[in-house]
């Protein structure tokens, strides 16, 4: 992985084998950053997406292998307690056209991903809320 950094937006290329999620955290605590919106694209071949029930307050996983290119790559990093925390979501195609996507929890690069991180003043904490059993904004 490989970035750069212009006033308020990082570009960065994650490599094939690396781990998407892996490395935004490490440019992310690298770069103290508290507060950030996601948008990538590229080419991934092993992935898993979440769908949360929320009559369950439940996440279900499913995990996909093969040749996906993504589509939509779009999220936020901000923090919870103080820490580093993200929520990102994916939808990824395949050979035949069709979109899979969900909650992201990993994905591997197959080829390159292209991630924009636009860093925002500020900084907007998450706290755990027992309705829904999320970890939403707390502002």
């Amino acid at each position: 992985m490989e970035y750069r950094k212009f006033d308020n937006i990082i570009i960065a290329r994650i490599d094939k084998g690396e781990e998407i999620l892996e490395q935004l955290k490490a440019i992310a605590i690298t770069e103290n950053i508290k507060l950030a919106s996601i948008n990538a694209l590229g080419a991934i071949n092993d992935f898993t997406v979440g769908v949360y029930k929320t009559d369950e307050k439940k996440y279900y996983s499913n995990s996909f292998k093969g040749y996906y290119e993504i589509t939509s790559l779009t999220g936020t990093i901000n923090t919870m307690d103080g820490e580093y925390y993200a929520h990102l979501h994916l939808s990824a195609g395949n050979e035949k056209g069709e979109v899979f996507g969900g909650h992201l929890n990993r994905a591997v690069v197959s080829a390159t991903c292209e991630l924009v991180i636009t860093v925002i003043d500020g900084k907007v904490d998450r706290v755990y809320d027992e309705e829904t059993g999320l970890n939403v904004f707390n502002f």
